[in-house]
């Protein structure tokens, strides 16, 4: 009996078998677990976007300003984007042209419906990734009175199809809606 008590006094075994070296292997197993998890939190964290593009997911643009026949251009994801005030001869240009382009789209498939005068696109050339001109009054316009890409000559119609030039698709469009009559959402 004077052994069993000296061997439960020492503390090398409980009454459930559980030992102090399985509680210290219990206790260094976590601690390594949470320290793995400390230092791999910053990295993880470092791949989340950054607030100043978490920001910029989607802005809100007054439409107002912007005159019948006149573009402007916009930053929204770092990208330009382009939006016209259409008149009624470009969008009624925009709508009968159907045919023989390099990428098939219809105008009405390009624009809000109800919302025709409003065309919004993505400013970068899909050839090269040039940025278009077109929305300045004293901007060549190229031969459709869209937008002209003056690196390598592909031109874009009112509704930013590509008609002309090396351009294999149309200008992108991103996805908005109208907030009310005069305010887009982008993004």
């Amino acid at each position: 009996m004077a052994e069993s008590m000296t061997a439960t006094a020492h503390g090398s075994h409980g009454g459930d078998g559980v030992t102090k070296r399985d509680f210290l292997k219990l206790v260094a197993g976590a601690g390594a677990a949470v320290g793995a998890g400390a230092m791999a939190w910053p990295l993880i964290d470092s791949m989340n976007p950054s607030k100043d593009v978490l920001a910029l997911s989607s802005i809100e643009l007054d439409l107002k300003p912007i005159a019948l026949g006149q573009g402007i251009t916009t930053m929204w994801r770092g990208k330009p984007v382009f939006v016209r005030h259409r008149t009624p001869e470009e969008i009624k240009e925009a709508q009968a042209v159907v045919s023989g382009l390099a990428d098939p789209a219809a105008d009405k498939d390009r624009v809000k419906a109800g919302k025709e005068e409003w065309l919004v696109v993505i400013g970068i050339c899909t050839h090269l990734g040039c940025v278009p001109v077109g929305n300045k009054p004293t901007d060549q316009r190229g031969e459709y009175g869209g937008w002209f890409c003056p690196c390598h000559g592909s031109q874009y119609d009112t509704s930013g199809r590509v008609r002309h030039g090396p351009a294999p698709a149309n200008l992108g469009v991103p996805p908005y809606a109208f907030v009310t009559d005069t305010k887009i959402k982008i993004g």
